[in-house]
């Protein structure tokens, strides 16, 4: 399978970016001034992410495109009110989840954004569910450029006045240069920021503005690390179709009517476990001193029992120490829980921890 490139690809290489390959896409990893110091740029002024590899499905359709999409989606899409997004996830018939996206209802009908990994596979499972009236379009002639920290506002608002009236989750359309913008407020952080979803033909342009007003070019490196400080989840690693919404921590993410009233993918189970609860849960955890664990590092109560799995972990620039997520059984996920983690064959201390590491700013 030959590797894509985004429209961004020749502006990165001249930035002097770091290539990897990544779901299909060659693409930036770190740039010249290294993953930390990109990762405090965004935290303390602003920088911009190429998240083009993403997948900008959209649809249309009648009342019966939302009933269609609440089989597999266990937000309350009849609700959202238009240029507003949720948070949720793609379940199979075990409520495992498929992939968890961001979706937004616009006035035709919705745009979900999917992860780049399993884009096909998503669109392949939702087409199953629409009905021959319902439009879909995989729009790859839209770039999409996340634009995150505390001076994201004050520089997009010089290019696209009254940006800065979206409030967090929700979005709108703009003009500029005679094109249309589809612009939302939220962003994969824990900063405030932007998601602008730009024909691919005037994305340079934008880049260009955004440099001109010193904001920072950042890759996959330094985006994990922002996004583990948060306490987000990143899709392949700390969830998969094995985990369900109640074992990731996320059963804020069902809405409430639809906890009650159920009538999607998995509910049974669900159900179950938001009663009696589950076996494992995501967790945060702090290790000792300066030890990093990273994925698949093997947990341990104080006892030896193994007791769980690390999904994710890195250092954490922010918070000057290492961070990292992963499951447990449920039985020893209060926060403060001593435990142990084998690294390289030897155990070191840690402790179970709340999650964000580091404060989110959401301009809500």
């Amino acid at each position: 399978m030959q590797v894509q490139k985004t429209a961004l690809y020749n502006i990165h290489k001249n930035l002097g970016a770091k290539f990897v390959p990544f779901a299909g896409y060659e693409m930036p990893i770190q740039y010249k001034d290294g993953i930390v110091k990109e990762h405090i740029s965004t935290r303390t002024y602003a920088g911009f992410f190429d998240v083009s590899h993403m997948g900008q499905f959209f649809l249309e359709g009648d009342q019966t495109l939302t009933e269609a999409l609440e089989k597999i989606i266990p937000a309350d899409l009849k609700s959202l009110k238009i240029n507003h997004s949720k948070y949720s996830f793609l379940l199979n018939n075990d409520g495992g989840i498929i992939d968890d996206l961001i979706v937004t209802k616009n006035e035709k009908g919705f745009c979900i954004i999917l992860n780049a990994a399993c884009k096909d596979n998503d669109i392949k499972q939702i087409s199953r569910y629409l009905e021959k009236n319902h439009k879909q379009l995989l729009d790859n002639d839209l770039s999409l450029i996340a634009l995150q920290g505390p001076k994201s506002v004050e520089i997009l608002e010089k290019l696209i006045p009254s940006v800065s009236n979206l409030k967090f989750m929700t979005g709108n359309n703009f003009n500029y240069e005679n094109e249309n913008l589809y612009i939302t407020r939220s962003g994969y952080t824990g900063e405030d920021g932007f998601e602008i979803s730009i024909p691919n033909k005037k994305v340079e342009k934008l880049i260009n503005f955004l440099i001109s007003n010193e904001v920072k070019p950042i890759g996959l490196g330094a985006r994990d690390t922002l996004r583990l400080e948060a306490g987000l989840c990143l899709y392949g690693h700390d969830l998969n179709e094995k985990i369900n919404p109640i074992e990731a921590n996320l059963k804020w993410a069902i809405a409430k009517k639809r906890k009650e009233l159920g009538g999607f993918n998995g509910w049974n189970k669900i159900k179950n476990l938001l009663t009696n609860g589950s076996e494992k849960i995501r967790v945060g955890i702090k290790p000792e001193g300066k030890v990093i664990a990273r994925e698949n590092t093997k947990i341990f109560s104080t006892d030896n029992i193994e007791i769980g799995l690390v999904t994710s972990g890195t250092f954490g620039p922010s918070v000057n120490a290492p961070v990292a997520m992963g499951y447990v059984k449920s039985n020893f996920a209060e926060i403060g829980t001593p435990i142990k983690l084998e690294i390289r064959g030897k155990k070191y201390g840690g402790k179970i921890s709340g999650l964000p590491f580091y404060k989110k700013s959401y301009f809500k």
